[in-house]
C-alpha cells in the first residue's frame, strides 16, 4: 500500500519518486535482458549512434519477445502500484521500452508529453521508469514540469533521433513551447536516482531528459506503461505506428493480447 502522500503527489505533480520500488533481484534480471536485447534486438529497435560515435540503444514490446521483461510487466509490483495510484479497478499493460544511453551519449531527449505519440485516449495512462544504473544530472536524469499533466493540451510528436523521420500531424495538436529556454518560468522536478528507484509519471506530463555526458558509467533505463479501465483504443493521426493495433478501433476497450490485463493477476 502506498501512503496517501505519495499519491496525492502523482495526482498533484503529474510524476512522483518511489525509491527503492524494484528488488536487487528484478534489477539484475532487467539488466542481462537489456543485454540481450541489445545483442539481438526486436522488431521495434529504434537505437542509433551519435556523430561522436556513442550509442542510444532502445527498444520496444520487448515483454513481446522475452520472459524476464514478460515477468517483470506482468508480476513485479508496478500492476498493482498503478492501481493505486491511478485509482484503477483494472490495469491492462500498454507497451514496454528501452531506454540505454550509453557512456558519452550526449544527446539530450527533447521536452514532450508522451500519451500523442501513442493510439490512446482516457487519463487513466501512466509510466513506470526504472532505474538500472545511478542516475545523476549529468548523467541523462529526467525532468519533469509539475502539474503539466492537468493543461490539457496535446503536443505534436516529433522524432527523438538525429534525421528521425516526422510524425504524422495529430488533429488539434499544438508545438510544444520552448521550455529550455524559459526554465524559470516552469516549476520544474527531478531526481537523482540509484538502482532500483522508480518514477512514476502521468501520460500527459511534460518531460525531458540531458545527455548521459559521463563516460563511466551507463544510464539504462526500462518503462512500462500501463492504462486503466477508463482508456479506449484511438486509430487517428498522430500516434506511433509500431504500438498501433490492428484488431481495434476508435473507442474500444484495450484488453485485447496486445494489450493483456495484468491486474487483478
Amino acid at each position: 500500500m502506498l501512503p496517501a502522500e505519495t499519491i496525492e503527489t502523482f495526482q498533484r505533480d503529474g510524476a512522483v519518486l518511489l525509491r527503492g520500488a524494484i528488488s536487487a533481484e528484478w534489477v539484475a534480471r532487467m539488466r542481462a535482458a537489456i543485454d540481450r536485447d541489445i545483442a539481438e534486438h526486436g522488431p521495434f529497435c529504434h537505437g542509433y549512434t551519435l556523430e561522436n560515435g556513442r550509442k542510444f540503444n532502445g527498444n520496444m514490446r520487448v515483454w513481446e519477445n522475452d520472459p524476464d521483461f514478460h515477468d517483470y510487466c506482468f508480476n513485479s509490483p508496478l500492476p498493482g502500484l498503478a492501481a493505486e495510484l491511478m485509482g484503477a479497478k483494472r490495469i491492462t499493460l500498454f507497451y514496454d521500452q528501452l531506454f540505454v544511453k550509453e557512456e558519452g551519449s550526449d544527446h539530450p531527449t527533447r521536452w514532450h508529453n508522451d500519451q500523442p505519440y501513442w493510439p490512446v485516449r482516457g487519463r487513466q495512462v501512466m509510466s513506470f521508469w526504472l532505474a538500472l544504473d545511478e542516475v545523476t544530472a549529468d548523467s541523462g536524469r529526467l525532468e519533469f514540469v509539475a502539474g503539466s499533466h492537468d493543461w490539457e493540451r496535446w503536443f505534436q510528436p516529433e522524432p527523438f533521433a538525429p534525421g528521425g523521420a516526422d510524425y504524422e500531424r495529430g488533429e488539434n495538436y499544438e508545438d510544444i513551447p520552448d521550455i529550455e529556454a524559459h526554465r524559470d518560468d516552469y516549476r520544474l522536478i527531478s531526481w537523482d536516482m540509484q538502482p532500483g528507484d522508480v518514477i512514476a509519471f502521468h501520460a500527459m506530463a511534460v518531460h525531458g531528459a540531458g545527455g548521459n555526458h559521463r563516460l563511466d558509467r551507463r544510464r539504462r533505463g526500462y518503462t512500462v506503461r500501463y492504462c486503466g479501465e477508463d482508456a479506449t483504443y484511438f486509430g487517428g493521426p498522430g500516434p506511433n505506428a509500431g504500438l498501433r493495433n490492428p484488431s481495434l478501433n476508435t473507442g474500444d476497450d484495450l484488453a485485447s493480447d496486445q494489450y493483456p490485463v495484468v491486474w487483478p493477476g
